[in-house]
């Protein structure tokens, strides 16, 4: 036995190469992408065809689910029911489809879940009354029929649409390497853009968008893409367009009744919700859902008061929720010779009405045949009735009549056969006058016919006619209204967070946290073992706050987001990224204009914006240059740089006050000399900066402490401390010069 006869040897790599552009050209033209002539996938068309053939006509009875789908993968589509049913769902639903092709009764699911749908054995369907536009004329010649997978039933290529339903519908799919995403349009708009283009076939595609403004989508939501966008996308078959929910003002209330496509309410409501949570939309109290069968859309959002403007709120809302989505188009069809390919609108309706124009002759050619065929059976007929009496002899003395009758009256076999089964009922004479009303009907028709195949411009007239019956029959109106508009921006943090007044409380072991109030005396709140107080500052819930380290560098975060002051807080270390080692010094909170004064206990500043303190959040940014052993001061706030003065006092009471506008003011650096401290002392430490404060012209008071003594000096008092920037200043009275911090009390 020669076992060479039964495989052949040839390379894995051609092999592996061989099998994949197979599966790859299956997945292509036989699963993922539709047929630039009736826009059908082939399970969809399976669908289609299957109900027609159980009599399942818009006008019939329904049946099953379960019975058309038990005959799709049965006769004609070898593959999962649910991914069969899934497919007929999906041509059920009215918020999916444009024009549903399958008219369901049951559960069929909903725009908040799709995918809700009842199980094929609970309900009935049958076809909506626009699948005849693609199913009429599949009995007339007008499709090329091939043998289903066993080969036991024939099915056809394509269906016969009268609609240009590749676009009417759209498609989305994903195929090897490629996809295809074709958005719904209006087939009013559409039928006018081929009546024009049978009338102008040098139509650019510009002239064509006069009559196909845009996608149409099941939904009423605002398509907002411009219309240079949506010309260049037709143009190019690719693109996106940007779809935008539709709300109104209902008694104070914002109301929301149309969702772009696909969206779901639920998901919206889930997404606002989550938002409501982290206290990121303080302006609404509450958010439900009113939708019924009244209103399939109606969600309702309830301002927290009436001085909330919608205008300012929604775009937010639209920028950060599916209330405004982008659809991604991508025109990628098969196109009549059988590849797929991304094509411009024109292109997409020159070979659309290519097949159009083939299946209308095909049509007419087919009843051209029958017409000819009947009138000579008629032709024969009429003979017959001529000659009776001879026929009758000849049946009658005969013994193959069939012959003798073709001979003596040149009748074909095929005409003889009509005859000779002709019934004795049919040899009256009002029967010949019928025969010969129907002679003169057909050969009137022939003609016509005749006419329309020979004359481009009228087989044209009559393409045309046949479009403008079916959009007067099936179309309606545009429901996605085009409105140009500039697509919405978020918010800030800041506006979204209610301006209330907090203390942020920095504790020394680097824990943060936020109390409601200014009125919060910050010592007496619990603190985790071993920790305690180091610093805290009023601010206000739309600010940010900004911690500085030992290593001079500063970080920032919004003051909204630091946790209560019920708990210990948080660790900053677990927001932010210091240097091993490096402790969090010093806290400051401020409007990105607000003048600080930084500096160090080696003597040294400079006058900075907050808004030089913020940015890089997680890394920080380094902000103060310090010399080696020296720390970070509590930064000084100064409303007026010009005006206000700076109080230096060193820990062995060393006083100086000058202004602040002595100071530079730099975004970073080590800055200029405050006050004088002789290097010696910097050096072995006797001597440091122990703090600094601002104060007003003419008003104000500094509060020094010194063990458990303290100092409160007046504007006028601080007067006579007056000096030049980096002089040694004067001392302060015996007993507190040995002063340990400083700070502003009023």
């Amino acid at each position: 036995m020669n076992l060479q006869a039964n495989y052949e040897q040839i390379p894995l790599k051609e092999y592996a190469e061989r099998a994949y552009l197979d599966y790859s050209m299956y997945v292509v033209l036989d699963r993922a992408l539709p047929f630039v002539g009736d826009g059908l996938k082939p399970v969809q068309r399976r669908i289609i065809y299957a109900m027609s053939e159980l009599g399942l006509a818009s006008t019939a009875k329904p049946k099953k689910s379960a019975r058309t789908i038990g005959d799709v993968i049965g006769k004609f589509h070898p593959h999962g029911d649910s991914s069969s049913y899934e497919a007929m769902v999906l041509m059920a639903q009215p918020f999916s489809y444009r024009y549903p092709l399958v008219n369901g009764q049951g559960n069929f699911g909903s725009p908040d879940d799709p995918k809700s749908f009842a199980a094929m054995r609970y309900t009935e369907s049958k076809l909506s009354p626009i699948a005849e536009a693609l199913l009429g004329e599949l009995g007339h010649g007008t499709v090329d029929w091939v043998p289903n997978f066993d080969g036991t039933l024939e099915e056809p290529s394509w269906l016969p649409a009268r609609v240009p339903h590749v676009l009417l519908n759209g498609s989305m799919g994903i195929a090897v390497g490629m996809a295809t995403d074709i958005p719904p349009h209006n087939l009013r708009e559409l039928v006018t853009a081929c009546i024009r283009l049978l009338d102008e076939p040098d139509a650019s595609v510009a002239d064509l968008c006069e009559h196909v403004r845009g996608p149409d989508y099941p939904t009423e939501a605002e398509i907002i893409t411009s219309r240079a966008d949506l010309l260049a996308m037709y143009q190019s078959g690719g693109g996106s367009v940007r779809a935008r929910a539709v709300y109104q003002r209902e008694e104070g209330n914002i109301v929301i009744t149309a969702l772009p496509h696909q969206v779901s309410p639920s998901k919206i409501l889930e997404q606002i919700a989550a938002q409501m949570r982290a206290k990121k939309l303080p302006m609404i109290e509450d958010l439900r859902d009113e939708s019924d069968h009244e209103n399939p859309i109606r969600l309702v959002l309830v301002p927290r008061s009436s001085r909330v403007d919608a205008d300012e709120l929604m775009p937010h809302l639209f920028a950060t929720t599916d209330l405004e989505k982008s659809f991604r188009v991508n025109l990628n069809m098969i196109g009549l010779d059988g590849r797929p390919q991304v094509k411009d609108l024109k292109r997409i309706l020159t070979e659309w009405l290519s097949f159009r124009t083939s299946t209308v002759t095909r049509r007419l050619e087919n009843r051209l045949a029958k017409v000819d065929r009947r009138l000579h059976l008629l032709e024969g007929l009429h003979t017959a009735y001529l000659n009776l009496d001879e026929v009758i002899r000849i049946v009658r003395s005969e013994d193959e009549p069939k012959p003798v009758l073709m001979a003596r009256f040149r009748l074909s076999e095929e005409q003889t056969d009509y005859i000779l089964e002709t019934r004795l009922r049919q040899l009256a004479r009002l029967e010949e006058m019928k025969i010969n009303a129907e002679r003169d009907q057909l050969e009137e028709e022939r003609a016509r016919i005749n006419v329309l195949l020979k004359s481009p411009a009228k087989l044209k007239g009559l393409i045309k006619d046949e479009l403008r019956a079916d959009a007067e029959k099936f179309g309606d109106d545009r429901r996605s209204p085009l409105i140009e508009r500039e697509a919405a921006q978020a918010l800030d943090d800041s506006a979204l967070v209610a301006s209330e007044p907090v203390t942020v409380v920095l504790s020394q072991k680097g824990w943060a946290r936020a109390a409601k109030g200014h009125d919060i005396d910050a010592e007496a709140l619990n603190y985790r073992e071993g920790d305690g107080l180091l610093a805290a500052v009023k601010a206000r819930t739309t600010q940010q706050v900004a911690f500085i380290d030992s290593t001079g560098r500063a970080y920032s975060t919004p003051a909204h987001t630091l946790p209560s002051a019920r708990g210990n807080g948080e660790p900053l270390t677990g927001r932010f990224s210091p240097a091993n080692g490096a402790s969090f010094d010093a806290v400051i909170a401020g409007d990105n204009d607000t003048r600080l004064i930084l500096a160090s206990d080696f003597g040294y500043g400079f006058v900075t914006r907050f808004e030089a303190l913020t940015g890089r959040n997680k890394a920080g940014k380094q902000i103060i240059s310090l010399s080696d052993g020296a720390k970070v001061l509590a930064p000084q706030v100064s409303a007026d740089p010009a005006r206000d003065r700076i109080v230096v006092v060193t820990t062995e009471g060393h006083l100086l006050m000058f202004s602040v506008a002595e100071l530079p003011e730099l975004d970073k650096g080590k800055g200029n000399k405050l006050i004088e401290i002789p290097k010696a002392k910097l050096t072995s430490g006797d001597e440091r900066v122990a703090g600094v404060a601002v104060v007003s012209e003419g008003k104000g008071e500094v509060t020094m402490y010194a063990g458990a003594r303290k100092l409160t000096l007046k504007w006028a008092d601080l007067v006579e401390y007056g000096g030049n920037r980096a002089t040694r200043g004067n001392l302060l009275p015996r007993g507190l010069r040995r002063v340990e911090r400083i700070e502003t009390t009023g």
